[in-house]
């Protein structure tokens, strides 16, 4: 049996029992590149609430016409995770966002550290990696992207709502992580500055360890979603 594809559709296209299908984007992919035909099955989810099973009734250049097959039960990760990492250089932040959507972090703080190498930061192509990502692992759900913000900011900002801890080397999982948010901030290349570790005490925030070995910042920032979440 050939692999059903997933296909987000965003949460403001209601998923009726039949309708004719508009979407540029899709409707190109499933002709162009999918080459698919009457008669095929595709599986859309609108993000929010609802995961559902079409059949390819017609398709057409512009549009396909597509009638209800089933309902699937919604995969969502098991507890909310907020990934406040410092942007990394070249394509690693791709990286990150793609493995990290896969492995069911909820949203992601880009953060400007004092030794970050890279400031630019394109959200638009972000938000196409994350959805492309949740497409092909399976969740129900498009992680929220934020625009980048400073250190302080994401302390001040994200830390009033949920519990936050640093990566390091070494240490072990504090019991902040047992909740069901937690956000973890990941350092850049060349680390945490001193006046950044002053906000750190300053705030109390503990610690979670990531073994024994130095890790890379794109690295650690993958290994840190999969302790967080089980």
């Amino acid at each position: 049996m050939s692999r059903v594809h997933r296909f987000y559709v965003g949460n403001e296209f209601e998923l009726k029992h039949s309708f004719w299908l508009h979407d540029e984007r899709l409707i190109h992919q499933w002709n162009k590149v999918l080459r698919y035909q009457a008669g095929q099955n595709v599986l859309l989810f609108d993000g929010a609430q609802t995961d559902r099973l079409y059949k390819i009734v017609e398709i057409k250049p512009d549009e396909a016409h597509l009638e209800l097959v089933t309902d699937y039960e919604r995969q969502l990760p098991s507890k909310e995770v907020y990934l406040l990492w410092s942007l990394l250089k070249k394509d690693k932040n791709d990286w990150v966002l793609q493995k990290a959507t896969e492995l069911g972090v909820t949203h992601f703080v880009p953060m400007l550290a004092e030794r970050s190498e890279k400031t630019g930061f394109d959200a638009e192509r972000a938000h196409k990696i994350v959805i492309e990502a949740a497409e092909q692992c399976g969740r129900s759900d498009i992680p929220n992207v934020r625009e980048p913000m400073l250190v302080k900011t994401a302390l001040d900002h994200v830390g009033q709502s949920i519990p936050l801890v640093i990566c390091e080397q070494g240490g072990a999982i504090p019991e902040a992580t047992s909740g069901d948010s937690i956000g973890v901030l990941i350092g850049p290349e060349g680390g945490w500055s001193d006046a950044e570790h002053e906000l750190f005490t300053q705030h109390n925030l503990p610690h979670l360890g990531l073994g024994q070995f130095t890790l890379r910042a794109e690295t650690a920032a993958v290994t840190a979603a999969a302790k967080l979440l089980p």
